[in-house]
C-alpha cells in the first residue's frame, strides 16, 4: 500500500527545483507556461525562488510556502504523469496539506497556489511584531514534555513523533524552556518569525476562511489524512476547512504516521524537497519502507518503488 507525503516549511533548500525545471523544460513549453501562470497568481517569481534565490530569501514564510507546494506538485507530476491509480493514501505536513489536497483533486492546482500564497502572506503578517517563536524539543517522554510546555505557557505546536515536539509561544517563555528543558530532552531554537500553529495565527485563519469559502471543492479521489488528528477525511469541504483551521491549531504528524501504520501502508514516497518526513517515518514506523524523491535522477528508482508498493501490485 503506497502513501505519498508532502513536506512542510523548513524543508526547502536553495536551488532544489533547478533539476526539476530542467527536466520539464526539455519536454516543451507547458511547464514553463504553468509556472509563469502560477507566478502571476501568487505575485512571486517562482522560478527564481526555486533556482537562484538564496537561503535567506526562501526562509521568508510568504515565499517558502508557495515554493513548497510547487515542489510537491512538480515531483508528483513527474512521477505519476496524471495517473494516480497506484497511490492509496496522501498526507501533508502543515502547508504540505495544501499539496495533498491538490494531489487528491480536492482543489485544483491554480486554487492550491492561490490559497498557499495567501496563507504564507497572512501568516507572515500575523507573526510580524508578535515577539513569538518556536523551538524543537528533542527527546524526552511525550506526556512529560507536553505537560512541561503547558506549564511554561507554551503550545506543543507540532507533534512530529520520533521524539520531536516543536514548542511555540512568546520569546520569553521559550527562553525559560531553553534554561529548563524537560527531563531527558534538549531544546533547539528554530529560525522562524512567529508562533505558527497557535492562536497567534488566528488573524490568518479569518482571511483564509473567506478565501476558501469561494473555492470549488471535490470529494477526495484518494484517501487523505488530516494533521488535526490523523483521521481520514472523505468530504472535500471538510478537508479544506481543516486545512484553514490548522493554521492556528497544532499539527499531529505523529498521529498521521500512526494512521499510516494502522491502515497498512507498506511504502511512503516523500515529494520534493524530500528527506524530513521520511526521516521521521523511519524512526517512528520502521516497518514502513520509505523513499525520498529529490531529483529527476531518482525517478526510475521511484517508479520501481511504486511497482512494489502501489495499488496495482
Amino acid at each position: 500500500m503506497l502513501a505519498i507525503v508532502a513536506p512542510g516549511q523548513g524543508s526547502q533548500t536553495p536551488g532544489f527545483l533547478t533539476p526539476w525545471f530542467e527536466y520539464f523544460d526539455a519536454m516543451g513549453p507547458f511547464s514553463a507556461n504553468l509556472v509563469a501562470g502560477w507566478s502571476e497568481k501568487t505575485g512571486l517569481d517562482l522560478r527564481h525562488l526555486g533556482t537562484t534565490a538564496d537561503a535567506d530569501e526562501i526562509k521568508d514564510t510568504a515565499k517558502a510556502q508557495p515554493l513548497l507546494v510547487l515542489g510537491g506538485l512538480t515531483g508528483a507530476g513527474a512521477l505519476f504523469a496524471g495517473d494516480a491509480s497506484a497511490i492509496s493514501l496522501v498526507a501533508g505536513h502543515s502547508v504540505g496539506e495544501i499539496t495533498a489536497a491538490a494531489l487528491t483533486q480536492v482543489i485544483n492546482g491554480d486554487d492550491a497556489m492561490t490559497l498557499v500564497a495567501a496563507r504564507g502572506r497572512e501568516m507572515a503578517k500575523a507573526a510580524n511584531g508578535s515577539h513569538t517563536g518556536m523551538s524543537a524539543v528533542l527527546g524526552g517522554e511525550r506526556d512529560l514534555v507536553v505537560a512541561h510546555l503547558l506549564s511554561l505557557g507554551l503550545t506543543p505546536a507540532n507533534e512530529n513523533g520520533a521524539g520531536q515536539i516543536v514548542a511555540a509561544g512568546t520569546l520569553e517563555a521559550l527562553e525559560r524552556l531553553a534554561a529548563n528543558p524537560p527531563a531527558g530532552a534538549r531544546v533547539r531554537p528554530l529560525a522562524v518569525s512567529g508562533a505558527f500553529h497557535t492562536s497567534v495565527m488566528e488573524p490568518a485563519v479569518s482571511v483564509l476562511a473567506k478565501l476558501a469559502a469561494d473555492v470549488q471543492v471535490n470529494a477526495p479521489a484518494l484517501k487523505i489524512l488530516s494533521n488535526k488528528d490523523g483521521a481520514l477525511v472523505a468530504d472535500g469541504r471538510e478537508v479544506l476547512n481543516r486545512i484553514v483551521d490548522q493554521i492556528a491549531g497544532p499539527v499531529r504528524w505523529d498521529l498521521c504516521m500512526q494512521s499510516m501504520a494502522d491502515l497498512g501502508v507498506t511504502g511512503v514516497i516523500e515529494m520534493p524537497p524530500s528527506g524530513t518526513l521520511v526521516g521521521l517515518i523511519k524512526r517512528a514506523q520502521p516497518q514502513i519502507e520509505t523513499f525520498a524523491l529529490k531529483t529527476p535522477e531518482d525517478l526510475d528508482a521511484a517508479r520501481e518503488f511504486v511497482s512494489r508498493h502501489g495499488a496495482q501490485s
